[in-house]
C-alpha cells in the first residue's frame, strides 16, 4: 500500500502544482486585456491548496487505504479459493484416474478367474465324459456277455434239436416220412 498511497500523494502535488502554473499566468491575461473578471489571487489560494492537500491525504487515510485494502484481501481470497478448486480438480483427477485403474485391475482379475474357472469346467467335462464312456464301455461288455452267452444257450438247445429240425425239413421237402 506503501508505493501506491505514494503515487497518489504524488499526483495530487502535480496535479496542483500545474493547475497553479496554468491558472496564473491565465488570471494574469485576463487582467491585461480589460475584458472579463479578474482573478487576483490571495490567501485564499493558500487555503485552498492547504484544504486540498489535508483531502487528500484524509481520503487517502480513511477511504482509499481500506478500499485497497477490502480489494486485496477479496483479490487474496479469490486467488486462495482458485488454488483450492485447482487443487481439488488436480484431487479429483487423481481419483478418478485411480479408480479408472482400479476397474482395469479388478476386469483384468476377473478375466483371469473366469478363465481358470473355464479350464476347470473343461478338466471336470472331461473327467465326467471319460468316467461315462467307462461306464459305457463297461454296460456294453456285460451286454455283449449276457448276448454271447444267451446266443450259446440258444446254440446249445438248437444242437440238441437240430436232429429233429432235419427229419422235419427233409419230410417238408421230399413230401413223405424218412
Amino acid at each position: 500500500m506503501g508505493p501506491t498511497g505514494m503515487r497518489w500523494n504524488l499526483m495530487g502535488a502535480a496535479r496542483l502544482v500545474i493547475g497553479g502554473v496554468i491558472l496564473l499566468p491565465v488570471a494574469a491575461l485576463a487582467a491585461d486585456e480589460g475584458g472579463g473578471v479578474t482573478v487576483i489571487p490571495d490567501w485564499s489560494v493558500s487555503i485552498q491548496i492547504i484544504n486540498y492537500l489535508f483531502l487528500i491525504f484524509a481520503l487517502n487515510l480513511l477511504l482509499y487505504r481500506p478500499i485497497r485494502r477490502v480489494l486485496k484481501e477479496r483479490r487474496d481470497k479469490t486467488q486462495g479459493m482458485e488454488q483450492s478448486i485447482q487443487s481439488a480438480d488436480q484431487s479429483v483427477l487423481e481419483k478418478e484416474a485411480a479408480f479408472a485403474k482400479a476397474i482395469k485391475d479388478a476386469r483384468a482379475r476377473g478375466l483371469k478367474e473366469k478363465e481358470a474357472m473355464i479350464q476347470e469346467a473343461a478338466a471336470e467335462e472331461r473327467r465326467l465324459i471319460e468316467g461315462i464312456n467307462a461306464k459305457a464301455q463297461a454296460d456294453l461288455e456285460e451286454m455283449r456277455r449276457k448276448i454271447q452267452a444267451d446266443a450259446e444257450r440258444a446254440r446249445h438247445s438248437l444242437q440238441q434239436d437240430i436232429g429233429a429240425f432235419a427229419e422235419q425239413i427233409t419230410q417238408k421237402i421230399l413230401g413223405r416220412a424218412v
